[in-house]
């Protein structure tokens, strides 16, 4: 007998309907086949399925049994088809009814005594089911709760296979998760763990992050180990204007894959906070591996993604990097297939100006040999460098200032500034829907939108001068005044806007190394 059971496999993010097709037919001995490009996991399914179907006293039928998956020429991996497999093998055998077998999609993963597994991609997967037409969708009770957010779709959260049974039998009925997504997406839109009033001095590396977060720049700080470098980075995403319902959405897609979200979340309401090890590879930066995952960068999407002591990084793993910086997705491409990832993130990059970290240092003095200081930044690109577009020096906190009882200004009053500039800038690309922030123009915008006066330029050019700036550095000054500008409310770019952003080009300075 013929039965059709469906699942979902998903690649990138996005989901595929693939039909499970069991047949069931006479022969001497057992003979169990999976065919449709299945990968080693879902040919060990058979194993898992036998001792799940015996452990809850279900027959295995000893029979020629013959699995399809369609469509067959896209490679089924993993092992959440174990569930709408073995429900096939059951309708099949007539020990579970299938007339509305065709209603629902299942999938989830069983272990020997019938218990389900949580699966990835459950999000994605739920979001294909309504758009297929699909009544209900039937999945791990793990998974529960980030399925239910799409609406218009019965989600059912199970816990063992003899639920399923006894649900298409008429035996029992399953109790929907219901998951108020709206409700569920403010309840914490702005609850963070940290905030900039936590941080005692550093008003002027504060400064430079509220630039980056109105203008989605990306940042490197330079600093001596101590001076707050990482405990100042960690709170960026506090500033940052909360994420719009579309982008939560996205970026739980993107989490759902990775199966890194918790039985208990729904939503990804906050900006992603990604730091990192510097031992990372390349594959688990930027995505990849022989099954596609996304990397790092990915998971930082509408968030941010921290570098901590950036030279340490391997150079490979850096310049991967950066085509995903300026097209703010990642492609992965295979023989037969390629998937894409959304990578749009900010940039948030440390490290020590020197291999002892003393170097500039007000009291320490640096011991590095001649020449160690300029080798040590030579580890960093620069065309990585050129996609940053603030390098700011911090210096170490004092002691008046770490004893100071003087509140510093709450994340809350420094994201109200960002957001007014983040609308600023919303009305100024509104006819381009691609763009949402001062750092995304191109070199012909900025010379169409970055216009500065006579005595601006005159400026600009004695600054390039005297300072030894390269020529990168012009359209990035142009691109960070434009965002002070913004911040001040102001339309045009004035002369202490320009000043204040061509004081946050350290790196670029000739003899800043020594």
């Amino acid at each position: 007998m013929l039965v059709k059971t469906f699942g979902s496999a998903v690649y990138g993010i996005e989901a595929i309907t693939i039909t499970m097709e069991v047949n069931i037919s006479g022969g001497s001995k057992p003979f169990y086949l999976i065919v449709g490009l299945p990968d080693n996991a879902v040919r060990e399914s058979m194993q898992r399925i036998e001792a799940a179907l015996n452990t809850n006293a279900f027959r295995m039928p000893r029979q020629k049994i013959i699995v399809n998956m369609a469509p067959a020429d896209i490679r089924k991996e993993g092992s959440a088809y174990d569930l709408p497999i073995a429900i096939g093998i059951l309708a099949s055998s007539g020990q579970v009814d299938n007339e509305n077998l065709e209603k629902y999609l299942i999938m989830g993963e069983l272990s020997l005594d019938g218990s389900l597994q949580p699966i990835k991609g459950a999000l994605p997967i739920a979001i294909q089911a309504r758009k297929e037409g699909f009544k209900g969708f039937i999945l791990p009770k793990q998974n529960a709760r980030e399925a239910a957010i799409v609406n218009e779709l019965e989600v059912y959260g199970v816990e063992n296979i003899r639920e399923v049974a006894d649900f298409f039998n008429g035996k029992a009925q399953l109790t929907a998760e219901v998951v108020n997504t709206r409700e569920e997406f403010y309840k914490s839109l702005t609850s963070y763990d940290s905030d900039f009033s936590e941080v005692r001095g550093q008003e002027n590396i504060k400064r430079s992050l509220e630039i980056a977060a109105a203008g989605g720049h990306n940042v490197i700080l330079i600093g001596p180990p101590g001076a707050g470098k990482t405990m100042l980075a960690r709170r960026l995403p506090s500033i940052l204007p909360p994420l719009s319902l579309y982008e939560s959405l996205e970026t739980t897609k993107i989490h759902s894959v990775a199966g890194k979200l918790a039985a208990a979340d729904a939503l990804v309401t906050v900006r992603p906070f990604r730091s990192p090890h510097h031992t990372i590879s390349d594959v688990a930066l930027v995505g990849g591996g022989s099954n596609p995952q996304p990397g790092e960068i990915s998971l930082a999407h509408n968030g941010v993604l921290f570098l901590d002591e950036l030279p340490e990084f391997k150079r490979s793993a850096l310049e991967v990097m950066r085509q995903p910086l300026e097209e703010r997705r990642v492609t992965i491409s295979r023989a037969k297939f390629s998937v894409d990832y959304p990578s749009s993130f900010m940039l948030v990059a440390s490290m020590n100006p020197c291999p002892c970290g003393y170097f500039n240092h007000p009291e320490k003095e640096c011991i590095c040999p001649p020449g160690a200081v300029q080798k040590y930044l030579s580890k960093i690109s620069g065309p990585l460098l050129d996609r940053i577009d603030l390098h700011v020096e911090v210096t170490p906190v004092n002691f008046n200032e770490l004893a100071s009882d003087r509140l510093a200004e709450k994340s809350e009053f420094i994201r109200e500034r960002v957001i007014k500039a983040r609308e600023i800038q919303a009305t100024r690309f509104g006819n381009k829907p691609d763009l949402h922030a001062n750092a995304q123009m191109s070199p012909q915008m900025v010379r169409d939108i970055c216009k500065i006066s006579a005595a601006g330029q005159t400026l600009l050019g004695k600054a390039m001068e005297k300072l030894g700036l390269s020529a990168r550095a012009y359209d990035r000054i142009l691109k960070v005044s434009r965002t002070i500008a913004d911040l001040a409310g102001s339309e045009d770019i004035q002369l202490e806007h320009l000043a204040e952003a061509i004081h946050f080009r350290s790196l670029d300075r000739e003899g800043w190394a020594g």
